[in-house]
């Protein structure tokens, strides 16, 4: 599975874009010197998601949108065709 796939997945299962759930985790006080533990802790409270998820989730809160290259068209199970990742809903995704 792929990163923006792991974020998707996330959306459908809690209804909320990544975007969302940044400004959600920012309210709580939750930014990029957070360590994951707390913020997993919430997303597996408050909207039941699994450590993996839920780490794609603390990833784009701690470090941004932006993935490692090495992940970008690499052919493996969890290549992205870029190295950054799509926040606003994978609706409006212009990547399809």
């Amino acid at each position: 599975m792929s990163f923006q796939a792991y974020l998707d997945a996330v959306e459908t299962k809690t209804g909320l874009t990544p975007r969302q759930l940044i400004d959600l985790a920012h309210e709580k006080g939750f930014d990029e010197n957070t360590k994951a533990t707390p913020i997993v802790e919430w997303l597996a409270a408050d909207y039941g998601l699994g450590r993996g998820h839920a780490m794609a989730i603390v990833h784009v809160i701690t470090k941004g949108p932006q993935i490692s290259d090495k992940h970008v068209d690499s052919g493996g199970t969890h290549s992205d065709p870029s190295n950054m990742l799509w926040l606003d809903g994978k609706a409006t995704n212009p990547a399809g």
